[in-house]
């Protein structure tokens, strides 16, 4: 399939004709998240763009190797590299082992993503199953004179290699600046710049989670763990890395400067932040009482929140927008995304019920190839959707008689919902899937019951008819009466 991806690259600022270095194989790592409380919107807006990435490399012909890490050591409280270990801090106050925090919530992390039906991927890296090889990749940048040990911890010197290379390369920042903006942090005074980062740190004596290395009983430093597990899995050269926005400094920017001061040149060919999802304008944050998980938001339990929301009218609201583009929380906006899905689902069920005509009075040809082109153009769900839209008015219009349409094209507009929304977007009709393989004995039952109500109907038994009707819409279904019969669908 000559499918020619262009994605726009953050670190060139431009759009760029997608060319893996190792075509057909395409490397791809992609941040994962910091298992210490529930994943929230900005889990899911992440969870689901880098799968849509990784569905669609797939579907041109590309073989991925998909590694998502686990970070479960070193994220401590402040960026710069003080304070608690977060999952440490976590363990203590709730008097666990450090390993349960992370259990807990990766299997809490793993469960919501399954329900945004995001593909899982090829290799899920720890952080704390990589200490020997994140020591080993300290050791080659001392060697190769881009870091310093002080009382115990490894500096990266950020100033030194400046000079060689170009630290801000990513974010586009100057170090002068950095210099001038960076404010002092307690217990910093053992670094020789206030912009240098950790590379390792010795443990305080209360630190729970610690490891033996040349310089210290300690931990590695956050940024280290991508630069050496992408590495390990995907090799010096590797195609794509992914994350959010908010990491692109300093924790991609830092990447780079490890990246290149242990290889002695650039790892990654391709940089790709999704935008953040706000809350009336406002990141979301626990401190501003607008942070939202996503337990809750398929519960309900909220008090933002006016109703559940269910994980797949949050997948569809994401996509909605284009990946780079920030989107604004609203029970509004979410509400809608809800009723736009249920029209395209609505409309696609109702294909193999419309009459195939010897000839067609609306052109389907070329649908397909505008929603390749919008896929092709930087991953843009939101015109794949207008897409889908199109051929949604074309099928409401074929089944209410308005216009004809050819086996053929009943069968290309059945391939584009296929392919494109359920197979690259990755909706699940939940109605359908609720029941899983037994839907067909399902639907048969549904329409056994209408039926019968049709039957009373015609005795003018309005009784039992109201009451099939009534009964049904207890439990979930909607039911429409129409010229040729009643129709139904789950609410």
């Amino acid at each position: 399939m000559d499918q020619k991806l262009a994605i726009y690259n953050t670190l060139t600022r431009q759009k760029e004709v997608f060319e893996p270095l190792h075509a057909p194989h395409v490397g791809m790592y992609v941040c994962g998240p910091t298992v210490y409380s529930d994943s929230h919107l900005g889990h899911a807006r992440h969870g689901v763009t880098f799968d849509l990435l990784f569905r669609y490399l797939k579907h041109i012909g590309y073989k991925v190797r998909y590694v998502r890490n686990i970070t479960d050591v070193g994220h401590l409280e402040n960026e710069a590299g003080s304070g608690e270990d977060r999952i440490a801090k976590k363990a203590r106050l709730e008097q666990l082992e450090p390993m349960e925090v992370v259990q807990y919530y990766s299997n809490r992390y793993h469960k919501v993503m399954d329900a945004l039906n995001t593909l899982s991927p090829s290799i899920e890296p720890h952080a704390s199953g990589h200490i020997i090889e994140q020591i080993a990749t300290i050791n080659r940048i001392l060697e190769n004179g881009y870091a310093y040990e002080s009382n115990g911890s490894v500096y990266f010197d950020v100033e030194k290699y400046n000079k060689d290379y170009n630290y801000g390369i990513l974010s586009h920042r100057n170090i002068e600046e950095m210099l001038n903006t960076t404010r002092e942090l307690d217990g910093q005074d053992e670094k020789r710049s206030k912009v240098d980062f950790a590379l390792w740190k010795k443990a305080a004596p209360e630190h729970i989670m610690r490891w033996p290395s040349p310089w210290s009983e300690g931990f590695p430093g956050w940024h280290l763990e991508c630069s050496t597990m992408s590495i390990k899995y995907l090799g010096k050269e590797f195609d794509i890395h992914g994350g959010g926005l908010d990491l692109m400094f300093p924790h991609h920017e830092c990447e780079i400067a490890q990246n290149t001061a242990s290889e002695k040149h650039q790892v990654v060919k391709y940089w790709m932040h999704n935008n953040m999802i706000t809350i009336k304008g406002q990141k979301m944050a626990r401190s501003l009482g607008n942070f939202i998980t996503l337990e809750q938001l398929f519960a309900g339990d909220h008090e933002l929140l006016e109703k559940a929301y269910s994980p797949m009218a949050v997948r569809f609201f994401i996509l909605q927008a284009h990946y780079r583009s920030t989107v604004d929380f609203s029970n509004e906006a979410l509400q809608a995304s809800e009723k736009a899905l249920s029209r395209l689902l609505d409309a696609y069920s109702k294909i193999d019920k419309i009459e195939a005509s010897a000839t067609s009075t609306v052109e389907v040809n070329g649908l397909r190839d505008k929603c390749y082109q919008a896929m092709n153009d930087d991953l843009n769900s939101a015109v794949v959707i207008s897409h889908l839209f199109e051929a949604a008015t074309i099928i409401n219009s074929a089944f209410d008689g308005k216009v004809s349409l050819t086996q053929d094209d009943l069968n290309e507009l059945k391939f584009i919902f296929d392919l494109f929304l359920f197979d690259i977007l990755g909706i699940i009709d939940e109605a359908k899937s609720g029941v899983g393989d037994n839907y067909e004995s399902f639907s048969k039952a549904i329409d056994l019951l209408l039926d019968i109500r049709a039957k009373a109907k015609a005795n003018k038994d309005w009784a039992t008819s109201d009451q099939i009707r009534d009964e049904l819409a207890k439990i979930g279904f909607e039911i429409k009466d129409g010229k040729d019969g009643a129709e139904w669908k789950l609410k």
